[in-house]
């Protein structure tokens, strides 16, 4: 009996280290998990498990283990809201599957999905036909997301037999204060003409910015800063 009552004592114990632990890690739903997330979180789950049912080792060589896993879980999210590289290697990248309405086979079997997985996903978003997609992009939590072609977006613009303009994606120039200097080089500019049209003096001031679009064909640009600001944005040259 005194075994009983020490498991159900210890299972509450777990319980809350459990609620506490998740509460600072933040809300995530399952398919917003990194690889990161997932292990952490197993390893959490097993530990606290254990300790449900141990009545013989000390209760807080668990709470030491339950707090080191979470220890690694905030330090890595701090890490790679500050350092790119880190959670595009944690997370992985977006992947381009279908571009301009084609199957990329090398993107495909890099995603590891086969061509029956990309035509379920695309079901689900309501594309029934793969002629319909321009592009679409395995993202790094597991969702497809897909952009119609032109005539199949939800304004029916096929119906009035209206000519549009070819559907593109929009690339970021910066993203969380990093310049994306691949992008710069398929545009065949630097950091100096990108500064220049951000009116950017100090490279610190590259922190401020969360997200920095441009457009090639209006050559205007699209920026979101973290504290905002006024800025006279003209056309980039």
């Amino acid at each position: 009996m005194p075994n009983a009552v020490s498991v159900l004592l210890n299972a509450l114990y777990s319980f809350v280290a459990l609620f506490i632990v998740t509460k600072f890690l933040g809300k995530k739903q399952i398919a917003q998990l990194s690889f990161t997330d997932y292990v952490v979180g197993i390893s959490i789950g097993s530990i606290a498990a254990e300790w449900s049912t141990d009545v013989v080792n000390p209760w807080y060589y668990y709470v030491i283990a339950i707090g080191f896993y979470f220890l690694i879980s905030y330090l890595i999210t701090i890490l790679e809201r500050t350092t790119l590289p880190l959670k595009r290697f944690l997370r992985g990248k977006p992947i381009i599957i279908i571009s301009n309405g084609k199957i990329i086979y090398k993107q495909l079997k890099k995603s590891k999905l086969d061509v029956n997985d990309l035509i379920s996903l695309c079901r689900e978003k309501g594309i029934f036909n793969l002629s319909d997609v321009a592009f679409a992009i395995f993202e790094t939590n597991g969702e497809l997301s897909v952009l119609p072609v032109s005539e199949k977006k939800p304004t029916v613009v096929g119906d009035f037999n209206i000519s549009v303009p070819k559907v593109s994606l929009q690339k970021f120039v910066i993203n969380d204060g990093t310049v994306d200097k691949n992008y710069l080089n398929e545009l065949g500019k630097d950091e100096k003409w990108l500064f220049e049209n951000l009116n950017i003096k100090k490279k610190k001031d590259l922190k401020n910015i969360l997200v920095a679009f441009y457009d090639s064909k209006t050559k205007k640009f699209d920026v979101h800063y973290k504290k905002q600001k006024q800025l006279d944005l003209g056309k980039g040259n």
